[in-house]
């Protein structure tokens, strides 16, 4: 059986939330709003709280599936911001955006109080970039919420990551680490309905490490959960195109939109709602051939 073959035999057609439902016939795109200072790509653009809802709206016009809040920049070199900043940052935008924009929200976080407070506010998700390694809390507090988890692999904290980026195979040392938080998950009570894992482009891997998760990303769908990828507008992208700044990252991110579905992604975290949209339905009718005519 081919890559796509076997990418395509094993997904999970769908992803629970709490009290929603992420239907995975086709690929899903998690639109990104940091309300953050000092994000790589958009630090400070949304941390008013008006501003941040409008461009929630926003995405939801283009065609988001869910929203991402984050109120602590991952980006590599990023300092942490205390419980209660974070708390500050994102609950006002989680609760405006809860009541005025139709789509699931999910909170990017890595600590189990935030994530506890942002449930209470409205969100259906938790995307904890550290996969449960930071907050040992935290899949007792999403299991408890009966909300769904993202759990991604990343190598280290922001501040730091990107010191280590050698492995001996980064994709099957990315599986185990994956396989490690879903059984965490787990064991916490997160049913598995409701877990899906993120490789981590960009967390704590080099160039080669980045192309390599990418190009051998139908290994994580063995797993038996959806893969979600996060590859807009990183710098990987502008050290293979020479694009300095990211917003001029977006040919780029749309190609590894298409290789990932190839390769097996069906939720996808970006910034440009539109353009990825299009070249997420071009991708899914190509590796769908006549089943993506056939009536769903």
């Amino acid at each position: 059986m081919s890559g796509l073959g076997r990418a395509i035999s094993t997904l999970s057609m769908f992803l629970e939330g709490r009290s929603c439902h992420l239907d995975l016939n086709r690929p899903r795109i998690m639109g990104i709003l940091n309300v953050t200072p000092d994000s790589f790509s958009d630090g400070g653009q949304y941390i008013d709280c008006q501003t941040a809802v409008v461009h929630a709206r926003k995405m939801a016009l283009e065609g988001a599936d869910l929203i991402d809040i984050g109120g602590e920049s991952t980006r590599p070199g990023a300092q942490p911001v205390s419980q209660q900043e974070e708390m500050d940052r994102v609950l006002p935008v989680v609760e405006r955006v809860h009541k005025e924009v139709n789509l699931p929200i999910s909170i990017d976080t890595t600590k189990s109080r935030v994530a506890e407070a942002a449930i209470e506010a409205g969100c259906a998700f938790v995307n904890d970039v550290s996969g449960l390694m930071t907050d040992s809390a935290m899949g007792e507090v999403v299991a408890r919420s009966g909300a769904g988890l993202f759990v991604m692999h990343a190598r280290g904290r922001p501040a730091d990551m990107q010191l280590n980026t050698t492995y001996d195979d980064v994709v099957e040392e990315v599986f185990e680490s994956l396989k490690e938080s879903l059984r965490r998950a787990e064991r916490a009570g997160v049913a598995r309905t409701k877990l899906a894992i993120d490789p981590g482009i960009g967390f704590g891997k080099d160039l080669l490490g980045n192309l390599e998760l990418l190009r051998r990303l139908d290994r994580f769908t063995e797993l038996g959960r959806p893969v979600l990828i996060g590859t807009s507008r990183k710098s990987f992208l502008g050290a293979i195109t020479g694009k300095k700044t990211p917003e001029k990252r977006l040919a780029g991110t749309l190609a590894t939109l298409a290789l990932g579905v190839a390769g097996g992604a069906r939720i996808f975290r970006v910034h440009d709602i539109a353009p990825a949209r299009e070249a997420l339905m071009t991708a899914w009718a190509v590796c769908q051939g006549q089943n993506w005519l056939e009536p769903k």
